[in-house]
């Protein structure tokens, strides 16, 4: 049962990682949801500090915020300082990252807190940290909860904003002129990738969310050019990612979130060499053939 729980989590992480970070990749901001999951823990211990009560929701409510704020200073620094994006990112995340580390040796005494146990969270750790009722009736691992209830705002966020986050994804400028605010639906989007990567690295782990986030929407780029297909490979691909990561983790008897992200880089590789279109392999052999076809005309 045990299992079911830990693949279940990695599935629905991986859906909702997996479809925000397609519009990620094509937006070339990829590297937001590390930014994020860093960039959060000062909010986490702010929250500490402030409530002096340490569990999933203050944290929750304090990573949401600080998620929202590095969002916001990504932006700031690329439209008002002409950084490019990949500069921001990086500038805005390290040093939230370290102002965080800096509050946590300064009250040390105060909280109880180990940033690595905060950032690193182990999947395996899932089946243990039950919800249970003031009944005493167990419900289950709360990160499954969790995970689902961020599944279906994110699949609802979608739906409602596919033609706007589409529009202002591939042509801004397109999206303007019919009225839409470009602004408005990048801080929505920014906002849903905070949510989800918030509310997933304390169950799973940042590196698998990161992991999760961008391997397999890449994997899908290089695999179809259609949009919704994308969206449904990176699905799948992410299904496939936390079946065959948990398997192989019991196989070599190894971290379950290293053999997730292993398999999502693995995936890749493999669409990286064989894709039908922008394979490297493939691209050598359709030459190959073509120069044959060309010195037998001749």
């Amino acid at each position: 049962m045990n299992a079911f729980w830990i693949i279940l989590t990695g599935c629905l992480v991986s859906i909702s990682c997996g479809l925000l970070g397609c519009y990620l990749v094509l937006r070339k901001m990829a590297m937001v949801g590390d930014a994020i999951s860093h960039a959060v823990l000062p909010g986490i211990v702010f929250a500490l500090l402030l409530t002096g009560v340490r569990d999933s929701f203050t944290m929750l409510i304090g990573a949401g915020i600080i998620g929202v704020f590095t969002t916001f200073l990504i932006e700031f620094f690329h439209r008002k300082g002409n950084l490019q994006t990949d500069a921001s990112i990086g500038v805005t995340f390290t040093w939230l990252f370290a102002l965080g580390v800096i509050l946590i040796s300064l009250f040390a005494g105060q909280i109880d807190l180990d940033q690595e146990c905060v950032l690193y969270g182990e999947i395996a750790y899932v089946p243990i940290d039950l919800w249970i009722l003031d009944s005493g009736e167990v419900m289950g691992p709360r990160a499954v909860y969790i995970s689902g209830i961020v599944l279906i705002i994110v699949v609802t966020f979608i739906i409602i904003g596919y033609k706007e986050l589409l529009a202002t994804t591939f042509d801004p400028d397109y999206a303007v002129c019919i009225g839409i605010s470009t602004a408005l639906w990048h801080y929505l989007l920014m906002g849903a990738v905070s949510l989800t990567t918030v509310a997933s690295f304390e169950s799973v782990g940042a590196i698998l969310v990161v992991a999760l986030l961008i391997a397999p929407p890449a994997t899908a780029y290089l695999l179809t050019e259609n949009f919704k297909f994308m969206l449904l490979i990176t699905t799948v691909l992410g299904i496939i990612t936390s079946i065959s990561g948990y398997y192989l983790a019991v196989w070599l008897d190894g971290s379950i979130a290293g053999a997730m992200s292993t398999i999502a880089g693995l995936l890749f590789a493999l669409a990286f060499l064989f894709s039908p279109k922008e394979g490297i392999l493939t691209k050598s052999w359709r030459n190959k053939e073509q120069n044959g076809t060309l010195s037998k005309s001749f």
